[in-house]
């Protein structure tokens, strides 16, 4: 698949590295991350296409073309499979690339992974059921002068407010159940989750290492989805460090 991805490269030689960030990111998330893994190995920190400097797909999207295009940059840019690390979304799309694209990834790290459903309680489901049910209502009243804009403020979550061109994407993407892809992930699995997770909790992580084979779970306790890549960096680059030694030993 043909699409520019930008993309920012540290360290040099070693093993292969690709990193992909979260929804409504780029490239400067993980950054700091990389960064303090740059004497091992490799890395390519990328710019999601939508996002960053990356141009906006000329399509809707979902994980498996955001995975294809990955694919066709690693395929350009290295000899062999890689390690991709991933951010919330970046999770979803590393585990489409590991999953459509075996050869290339010799291992994953989902970092806050998103891409299997919520379990929420009966009355969460039941009030959302109903607000997704009075939102396509009102939809149908748009022809007849209701305001679009209006709607979507009431309706629409904060990061579908935000994603402007990205909207369609943002809908298909969010609506994927990566279960039966997860299934299929058959490369060395790092899962690292914050404790105190709302938007990805630590039961998304959890049923992960059950559905992927011998998948490693870590929570880290105190941290959220966002401040797992910032106050708890020392400790998941720790973490990384020492699962990119033990593929590198088997590879050996």
């Amino acid at each position: 698949m043909q699409q520019d991805i930008y993309f920012e490269t540290i360290g040099n030689g070693g093993p292969a590295m690709f990193w992909g960030h979260g929804w409504g990111q780029n490239l400067h998330a993980l950054k700091p991350l990389a960064d303090s893994l740059s004497a091992m190995g490799q890395h390519w920190i990328v710019d999601f296409p939508g996002f960053g400097k990356s141009p906006v797909p000329g399509e809707v999207w979902g994980t498996e073309e955001y995975a294809d295009a990955m694919a066709a940059l690693i395929r350009a840019q290295t000899d062999g499979p890689v390690i991709l690390a991933g951010h919330s979304f970046g999770c979803r799309v590393g585990l489409q690339l590991a999953a459509r694209h075996p050869d290339l990834i010799a291992g994953l790290i989902l970092i806050a992974g998103a891409g299997l459903p919520r379990k929420r309680p009966l009355w969460h489901r039941l009030y959302y059921g109903a607000r997704v049910k009075l939102f396509k209502l009102l939809k149908k009243l748009i022809p007849f002068g209701l305001s679009q804009e209006w709607l979507y403020e009431k309706f629409g979550s904060a990061d579908y407010k935000s994603a402007g061109p990205l909207r369609q994407i943002f809908v298909k993407v969010v609506n994927e159940d990566l279960s039966n892809v997860a299934a299929q992930v058959k490369c060395p699995t790092l899962l690292i989750y914050g404790s105190k997770d709302t938007e990805t909790p630590p039961e998304i992580g959890q049923r992960l290492s059950r559905i992927i084979p011998g998948a490693k779970l870590i929570l880290m306790d105190g941290f959220d989805h966002y401040s797992i890549l910032t106050g708890a960096q020392h400790q998941v680059a720790r973490h990384i460090h020492n699962f990119m030694k033990e593929i590198s030993k088997h590879d050996d």
